[in-house]
């Protein structure tokens, strides 16, 4: 039995579909949520209807015969700013959701789709268009105030998500397909959701959802499949975004191979504090993966009152031994010292890489290439770039915990495969202390 709405009499839906089946169908189910429905089949009067009536929502078919929906989208943004708009296709694609998400529009769903998609959506989608209560800025805070604010995080934090919807469109470094994110305001306890754009299947970023960490992070729940998710993970980390629908094709775009790119579009549409509180995950002893004593891979964490992350790099020359600090105690610091770190891999590895169908959007401008001698494509942003990025990935792969780690980590000539080991001694930790793992 699907969830009630509540009461939603006076809230308003405008249904404008061409087909009359797909209108009836609408209608019912959004009358019987208790909302008051119209309904339209005819494009040239969608504008006309929109100022008479006010809708609180437009739900609008791409396709339409008389005009095309993404240009109604427009002429409803222009003549009625405050209504929100769910553009609905049955045959779309990233593309054509990032246009509508551009323009205005509040989400993008495909056809066919359940029921309990549609008002999943809708209620995102009319709880979220309230006012946002916190501005994008973030000043730098003091060496107090980073300390008393590591300590305050360590204990209890306010849920977050984003003020409205933002999107990016880029290529997949793994796949070379052409791909983009819709990121969406999602209510409190809602968690960080993915959901590629053509099902409505939901993967929730938790560990039992992690299917693949051969040289990316990859989510997968019901067949679909999203794959490298760990550098947006990080940047929400940093950023303290507990709740958001991401709506994605099978990867996320690459973009320049850091997290710069999804901090400045978060900052763009700022965050807000919601009516929640969750705890951090913290541990009050050490946890170790691997052998420190045998100097190879090793991960570890230990009590501390923010998240530090202290990564050692070793790899054959001209890379080396690198090692890099950072402790997480606003986003600023991390857009400063973390985000700008780019992915990278060795031209020696390319043919291997291919062979296993990775890599197939590396491009000179979305990584660091690493000859025999020496970096063949760009120019390093830092002298230990690659440490650094290790720990954008460690930082992301840590919130599939499902809530802030805090901690003292310590890694040695990890990746991926031994954060995922990490993680599931970390839910080994709370199942043997009685904690509740999920952070709901």
């Amino acid at each position: 039995m699907l969830a009630r709405m509540g009461n939603r009499a006076d809230e308003t839906i405008l249904i404008v579909d061409d087909e009359e089946r797909i209108r009836s169908s609408l209608t019912g189910i959004l009358r019987d949520e208790g909302f008051r429905v119209i309904d339209s089949g005819e494009a040239a009067r969608v504008v006309e209807i929109v100022e008479q009536e006010n809708p609180r929502l437009v739900l609008l078919d791409v396709w339409m015969p008389e005009r095309d929906g993404i240009d109604l989208l427009r002429q409803i943004k222009l003549c009625s700013p405050q209504t929100e708009v769910v553009m609905i296709s049955g045959h779309g694609n990233i593309q054509s959701a990032v246009t509508a998400i551009k323009l205005g529009a509040a989400d993008f769903i495909e056809k066919p789709f359940s029921v309990e998609s549609l008002l999943g959506t809708i209620s995102r989608v009319l709880d979220g268009a309230e006012g946002p209560n916190a501005s994008s800025g973030h000043a730098a805070p003091s060496a107090l105030q980073r300390k008393s604010r590591a300590a305050a995080s360590a204990t209890v934090r306010r849920q977050r998500t984003i003020n409205r919807s933002a999107v990016l469109a880029g290529q997949g470094l793994h796949s070379g397909s052409r791909t983009g994110v819709i990121l969406q305001p999602a209510p409190a306890n809602f968690g960080i959701v993915f959901m590629p754009l053509s099902s409505d299947i939901a993967i929730p970023a938790r560990l039992d959802n992690v299917s693949d960490t051969g040289y990316n992070t990859t989510l997968s729940r019901g067949g679909c499949h999203v794959r490298t998710v760990e550098h947006l993970m990080s940047a929400l980390h940093a950023f303290g975004v507990t709740n958001l629908m991401i709506k994605t094709e099978a990867e996320i775009p690459c973009l320049d191979g850091s997290a710069l790119e999804f901090c400045r579009l978060i900052s763009e549409v700022g965050t807000r504090e919601q009516d929640a509180s969750l705890t951090p995950l913290r541990v009050d002893e050490k946890i170790v993966v691997g052998d420190p004593s045998l100097r190879e891979e090793y991960l570890s964490i230990e009590p501390a009152d923010s998240l530090t992350v202290e990564y050692t790099l070793v790899y054959p020359p001209p890379i080396g031994t690198q090692r890099a600090h950072f402790e997480l105690t606003s986003a600023d610091d991390y857009m400063r010292e973390v985000a700008p770190a780019r992915t990278f891999g060795l031209m020696s590895e390319m043919h291997k890489l291919s062979a296993m169908g990775l890599a197939r959007g590396g491009r000179l401008d979305n990584c660091i290439l690493v000859g025999d001698e020496k970096v063949v494509n760009t120019e390093l942003r830092f002298a230990n770039e690659f440490a650094r990025h290790k720990v954008l990935d460690l930082i992301g792969d840590l919130y599939i915990m499902g809530r802030p780690v805090v901690g003292r980590v310590v890694a040695h000539k990890t990746g991926h495969s031994d954060n995922l080991a990490l993680l599931k001694a970390l839910r080994e930790y709370c199942r043997r202390k009685g904690l509740d793992e999920l952070r709901q």
